[in-house]
This record gives C-alpha cells, sequence and structure tokens, in this order.
C-alpha cells in the first residue's frame, strides 16, 4: 500500500502466537518466516550467520485476524530501499503478520525522525550518514538494523587527471547537499587520506540532476551522490569513478539502515521484530534475486531494469548487520564523523551507539 504523508499514526492490532503466524503463512501460500524453521536469521557463510535465533518470536496477526498494520516510510528516489518494496510486492510483509502502508518521504531527516518519534509513522529506512547526526539531537527512534552496503560514488571526468582522493586537493567537489551521505563520507576518508575535508576541497551545492553538468562545465571537478543518480550521471556523462562507500575498509560496512519509534519498540516489540525480519529477508532476496528487483523498482526511477539490475550487484545486499555487529558500525561511523566535525567533540561513539541502538531480536 503506497501513500502520502499521513498526519496520525496506524491502528494498533494485538500479538499472537508463532503457531498463528505459521497457519496464516501457510493459508497464504507462504514458507514459514526464515529463521521459524530454521535456527537462524541466515545461514552458511552470511555475515548473519550468528544472527539471533528466531524461535518462539510473537507474532501479530491471526490466521484468521486482521495484518498489523504499520506505517513504513523510505525515499522512492534511492535504489537503496529496494527491499521495501520488494517485500511489500513479494508479500513478505504479509508473510510476518504486517501490513506496511508505504509512505514516500521527500523532506528533510530531522523531519523524518521527527515523524517516526512522534507517532506519525512506525519506522524508516534511511542512510546511516544522513540520520546519525539528527539522532544526536535525542528523537525517540532506535536504529535496529542494517539493509545493506554500497550505492554512494565519487565521480570525475575523464580529463580532469584525478585518479584516487588525493588527487582532489584544490578541487571542487559537486554535491546534492551540505548533509548528503556523500559529502559526509568522503569528507571521511579525505581526511583520513590526510587532506582536510574543509579546507583543502571545496564542497559546492548543486540540484541533484545537475551534478554532472557542473563536473562537464568545469564549474566542479568531481561529485559525490547516490545511486541511482550517480550511476546515471556516470554514464550519461562519461564519467569515470574514482571511490564509493565499498572501497578499501569499507568493503563490509552497512549504509542503509531500519530506524524504529521507540514508543513502538515499547508497546508493540514483536511488530518491531516482524518488520526487521521483513526487511532482512527482502534484502536477502534483492541480493540473490537483482533483475527481478530492478524490474520491481524501475516504477519508481528513470533507470532502466537493466541499469538497476547492474546498480543492485555492484551494491552488498547480502550484508545485512544485526546486534553486535550493527552496534560496532554505528560506533565506527559515529568516531569517524566527529574526525570530520559532524558529531560533537565530546560524544563517546560506543555510548552513543548503545543509546541509538535496539536490539529487536532477542
Amino acid at each position: 500500500m503506497m501513500a502520502n504523508f499521513p498526519g496520525k499514526g496506524g491502528p494498533a492490532a494485538g500479538p499472537i502466537s508463532r503457531r498463528g503466524l505459521l497457519k496464516a503463512a501457510g493459508a497464504m501460500g507462504l514458507a514459514a518466516p526464515f529463521g521459524l524453521t530454521a535456527g537462524q536469521v541466515f545461514a552458511g557463510s552470511d555475515p548473519l550467520a550468528h544472527a539471533p535465533i528466531c524461535s518462539g518470536v510473537e507474532q501479530v496477526a491471526d490466521a484468521a485476524g486482521p495484518l498489523k498494520s504499520l506505517k513504513l516510510t523510505w525515499n522512492a528516489t534511492a535504489i537503496c530501499t529496494v527491499a521495501v518494496p520488494a517485500a511489500d510486492e513479494r508479500g513478505i510483509f504479509a508473510k510476518y503478520g504486517l501490513q506496511a502502508e508505504l509512505i514516500n518521504f521527500g523532506g528533510s531527516t530531522d523531519q523524518l525522525l521527527e515523524a517516526i518519534a512522534t507517532g506519525k509513522a512506525d519506522a524508516g529506512v534511511g542512510m546511516a550518514l544522513r540520520w546519525l547526526k539528527p539522532l544526536e539531537q535525542g528523537f525517540d527512534v532506535k536504529l535496529t538494523s542494517g539493509i545493506h552496503g554500497g550505492c554512494i560514488r565519487l565521480l570525475t571526468s575523464k580529463t580532469s587527471g584525478i585518479t584516487d582522493l588525493r588527487g582532489l586537493r584544490g578541487k571542487v567537489i559537486a554535491v546534492s547537499d551540505m548533509a548528503s551521505p556523500g559529502k559526509n563520507f568522503f569528507s571521511i576518508v579525505l581526511k583520513q587520506q590526510g587532506l582536510d575535508p574543509t579546507r583543502d576541497v571545496e564542497w559546492r551545492q548543486y540540484p541533484a540532476d545537475l551534478l554532472g553538468l557542473a563536473v562537464q562545465k568545469g564549474e566542479a571537478q568531481a561529485l559525490a551522490d547516490g545511486d541511482p543518480n550517480t550511476w546515471l550521471l556516470r554514464k550519461n556523462f562519461d564519467l569515470v569513478e574514482v571511490a564509493t562507500n565499498l572501497s578499501g575498509d569499507y568493503q563490509q560496512r552497512v549504509c542503509c539502515v531500519v530506524g524504529v519509534r521507540g514508543s513502538l519498540l515499547r508497546q508493540d516489540r514483536a511488530a518491531a521484530k516482524a518488520l526487521n525480519l521483513a526487511l532482512l529477508e527482502a534484502g536477502e532476496w534483492v541480493a540473490n534475486n537483482p533483475d527481478e528487483a530492478a524490474a520491481i523498482f524501475a516504477k519508481y526511477s528513470k533507470a532502466s531494469v537493466g541499469d538497476l539490475a547492474a546498480m543492485l550487484r555492484s551494491h552488498t545486499h547480502h550484508h545485512h548487520p544485526v546486534g553486535a555487529d550493527f552496534r560496532q558500525e554505528i560506533a565506527l561511523y559515529t568516531g569517524e564523523l566527529k574526525l570530520v566535525d559532524v558529531i560533537k567533540p565530546g560524544t563517546d561513539p560506543a555510548k552513543f551507539a548503545d543509546k541509538v541502538y535496539a536490539d529487536v531480536f532477542t
């Protein structure tokens, strides 16, 4: 179900037993929710092979009763969030006893987190490097799991002479906004490379669809943004990729995360758990079926199904950390954002991660 942003939270529904959910899944012709019949969320070599056991989870809809309604915010222009429409169209939300009202939210991150915290939405999917600074303000929203890594790129022209990040010294980098995940991420990496991201480069803001033109005209020597925009700009303006947020030590770092309102966690933890399980399963399905996932997302994008599938293959949709691993990634990002003066200098990364993270699986 798709919707514009509402003014009030969704209706409540009571939890039921694990047996009731299994009956519901059978009635819909679906496999039992992953982890309910197996011992773990994922098995084998997947990073979640050690994830919390899901047996005994209380679910949120009776086989003969209504599904639990939740309002889930996402950005329909960002392919990072492809697990959301995939979970909806593949019936994965229903498999976990949920009816998700998908709310395409295009406002600021502060407005988004306030909407979740105040109950206008129940949860959201977004970028860690965009959410952590606003969460420092104390919104009653908790990060609960990671969805995938990848999708942020830094591009330049073939004639710029820039072959690595050190080559950006003295150059202009075009970004879509001054708090974007792209600016935050490459500020961190520039700092790690020995450059001052506020003095050694100039960040210049342009509308997202004009970033490529800014590089083509020489107003900027590089651009940083996210897919699908960067993928299409690279193709349409014949640009080259210098680095991504999967380069170097970031190969196994999440970028897209799930956030849940604190009151939902306190009042209906089973619903929050079911939502996370549904999104994690959807993310794994995306990783294993990029062409089908691209076809689902194509209705929200100007990119072709072929381009969208290629983007998905370049991301790490098998990487969806939970538990201590996810909390550690939050702490790492927090420490790195301190380095570039985004997070307050007195913030303790480990304590901050403990504050903004909630384990819904135990």
